[in-house]
């Protein structure tokens, strides 16, 4: 990549980090958030639902609403929007309104997320595309563990509203650094004709890899969103620090993603790299039924390594299986199926968790990751040589 490059992808890479910080930095303060609105915990982590709702629908309209916008222009309006969400969220002393806050990040996420991803593909060349692209996907690792930990963070030092206090600020940085992207081309989405989708569904794997994704970001987000209330249970000095903290695995993923196409290499099979990540992520639902915080912690590396295992070896099987004609459909698709499984994962395990315990939770999890399991082992595709 040539060096006047780097000055584009850097604000694209900051602000994806920014953008991945906002969905999730309400995560480790979740139990503090419940006692300061007097609300239960399965309210308090609606904040997550809440985004993921328009992050499963939005790839799917966002066709309609961007055909015309270039994807800076789109970045310019809706990162200073998302920056005033934060100041609001920081000031607000309703949770209704928090509510509402959390549902307008959700429409100015998945915005922001296309726009940055669509500049990235269309300003690199064709022997750049695949290493800007995994770039891009480390930073959305990242932006997810920054986000968590650097909330708790600041909530232990200085209160919980000086975390958003200070994502709001970091967001007009980010604003900022757009200026020295120049204008690109209108972003190009494929309008989402219910003809087409339909087509893509009945073609041979997709419904079961569609079917597993949701699995698996149903059992990923319920755990992420619901461990920092068993934090809460098992110790007394669970502060929001130590919550942020304990995402640390989450940068399991970056190793995980980056290392799944020579994994896939060495097993000679994506539905089979597939099945072995599906079988630990259930196998590490064991471990996180222990009541020791140090062996909580590491098992959240297995969990988070396993979860991003399965997702960049799917995410790249379905784009190989789709061709050129289906691929911004089977890519709104999966992405639709993804989050609509966060958005339920986030919310309806926690009613399972609060009449039958942390247990019963991670029982019913394990049940959801068997079903991901037999929905990809009735994928069969060519073994290669």
């Amino acid at each position: 990549m040539p060096l006047r490059k780097y000055s584009e992808i850097l604000p694209i890479i900051f602000n994806t980090i920014l953008a991945l910080s906002v969905l999730y930095a309400p995560q480790p303060l979740l139990p503090v958030l419940s006692q300061a609105f007097g609300v239960s915990r399965e309210a308090a982590a609606a904040l997550t639902t809440i985004t993921f709702i328009p992050l499963a629908l939005a790839p799917l309209a966002y066709g309609y609403l961007l055909e015309t916008v270039s994807p800076v222009r789109v970045l310019k309006i809706a990162i200073p929007l998302l920056a005033v969400t934060e100041l609001c969220f920081a000031g607000t002393s309703s949770f209704s309104l928090l509510m509402t806050i959390r549902l307008i990040q959700g429409l100015l996420v998945p915005a922001i997320l296309t726009s940055l991803m669509t500049y990235l593909s269309g300003q690199s060349s064709a022997d750049t595309i695949q290493r800007v692209m995994a770039i891009y996907i480390a930073a959305t690792i990242m932006g997810g563990f920054i986000g968590r930990a650097t909330s708790g963070l600041i909530a232990n030092m200085f209160g919980w509203r000086f975390s958003f206090l200070a994502l709001a600020i970091t967001l007009c940085i980010g604003f900022l650094t757009l200026f020295l992207l120049p204008e690109a081309s209108r972003i190009k989405m494929p309008r989402p004709q219910p003809k087409v989708l339909l087509e893509v569904l009945r073609r041979p794997a997709f419904m079961s890899i569609y079917l597993s994704i949701f699995c698996l970001f149903m059992v990923f987000a319920a755990v992420m969103n619901f461990l920092p209330f068993r934090l809460t249970e098992l110790s007394d000095q669970a502060n929001e620090l130590r919550i942020g903290l304990m995402y640390s695995g989450y940068m399991m993923g970056v190793v995980t993603s980056l290392g799944a196409p020579k994994f896939i290499i060495w097993i000679k099979s994506e539905i089979t790299t597939i099945r072995v990540g599906l079988i630990c992520l259930g196998l590490t639902l064991i471990g996180l039924a222990t009541e020791q915080i140090w062996v909580l912690f590491g098992m959240m590396f297995l969990f988070c390594g396993a979860m991003f295992l399965v997702h960049s070896t799917a995410s790249g099987l379905v784009n190989q299986l789709a061709g050129s004609k289906y691929r911004g459909m089977t890519n709104g698709l999966y992405v639709a199926f993804y989050y609509a499984g966060g958005s339920i994962g986030s919310f309806a395990p926690g009613i399972v968790y609060r009449h039958f315990g942390w247990n019963g939770f991670l029982i019913l999890l394990a049940l959801i990751c068997c079903t991901g399991y037999i929905c990809i082992n009735k994928v069969q595709l060519p073994t290669k040589p």
